[in-house]
């Protein structure tokens, strides 16, 4: 299936729409160094995806669809960095430690292995201007899930350009010991990870959501 294991995939008419797309998801990811980030070889970084890219060639979910790779294997601390707009690189101002502090909340843990996908993510325009304890409140009746520091983190990489064109979200999926969730947002023309406390309205942040959440284990 693989040309070459430290290089792209060449696309096959089997393949169908979702698999590519998560192929070409990984094919950016890696081009912007998770191996590194992962201390390990491009080849190695792509095999640990395969058995999830080739399970989705005979379960089409579409390309709305998000390759999240896991904190046991990218930390996020490192994430926001190689995100950009227009040449402009993320940033945040919150130490590597504060980063790290973003857990995922009671059900909405990851499934296992080292990637999984998000289905139907969304940036949550309909939750913007809602304190972070309200739109949570809004999103489970609408019987939705909220997304995880690192699944935004996949929506600033592959899809940075919704940050200009919808919105900036707050991740209400992970949260803090202290109370805090972690939001990505445009600022100086850049995405920007950062924080806000449960009960702060932001006018121009939402509450980023997705429909399901899809591991290899899933597909079997």
């Amino acid at each position: 299936m693989l040309a070459d294991a430290a290089g792209p995939t060449t696309t096959l008419v089997a393949m169908s729409i979702a698999s590519q797309e998560a192929q070409q998801q990984l094919d950016r990811i890696v081009a912007l160094g998770y191996p590194d980030v992962a201390d390990m070889s491009a080849a190695a970084f792509r095999a640990l995806a395969r058995p999830l890219i080739e399970a989705l060639e005979h379960c089409d979910l579409g390309a709305n669809i998000l390759l999240v790779p896991t904190r046991e294997l990218v930390s996020p601390e490192s994430l926001i960095a190689r995100t950009s707009i227009n040449r402009m690189a993320g940033f945040t101002t919150m130490p590597p430690r504060d980063i790290a502090s973003f857990l995922p909340q009671d059900g909405f843990e990851p499934p296992e292995g080292p990637f999984y996908l998000v289905v139907d993510p969304h940036t949550g325009t309909c939750y913007v201007n809602r304190e972070p304890d309200v739109a949570r409140k809004l999103i489970d009746s609408d019987e939705r899930l909220p997304l995880t520091l690192e699944e935004g983190l996949a929506i600033a990489t592959q899809h940075p350009d919704w940050l200009m064109i919808k919105n900036g979200f707050n991740l209400l999926g992970s949260r803090s010991a202290d109370g805090r969730v972690p939001s990505i947002w445009m600022s100086q023309n850049a995405p920007r990870l950062g924080a806000v406390w449960p009960n702060s309205r932001h006018t121009w942040l939402g509450a980023a959501y997705c429909q399901s959440r899809r591991g290899i284990s899933l597909f079997r």
